[in-house]
């Protein structure tokens, strides 16, 4: 098994207000990959854990939201893993848009 896309996002949002973001970013991107995905996820904690139905494949993860970072753990299947440096860009900056200081 290929060892987990894992990226961190610094922040200077606090805990509190970088897990509202998450939260709310995760939703908006469920909607603009469409129809093809289903994801479930919940919270324990700080810690959100996920899971993911894209074009069949099954993908997992974890996010730890710190009070100056999130970090975040992404299981990719065999279909997925031969893209791993091109899906860590697309995590790191959809990230970073639903982190930046507003």
């Amino acid at each position: 098994m290929p060892k987990p896309v894992v990226v961190t996002i610094p922040h200077q949002l606090g805990r509190e207000e970088a897990r509202r973001r998450i939260d709310e970013g995760v939703g908006r991107l469920t909607h603009q990959f469409g129809e093809g995905v289903k994801l479930a996820k919940a919270w324990n904690g700080d810690q959100l854990s996920f899971s993911a139905r894209v074009v069949g494949q099954a993908v997992a993860g974890r996010l730890d939201v710190l009070e100056d970072a999130v970090r975040m753990e992404v299981d990719l299947p065999p279909f997925f893993a031969m893209m791993a440096d091109r899906i860590k860009g697309r995590l790191k900056k959809e990230g970073q848009l639903m982190l930046e200081k507003k």
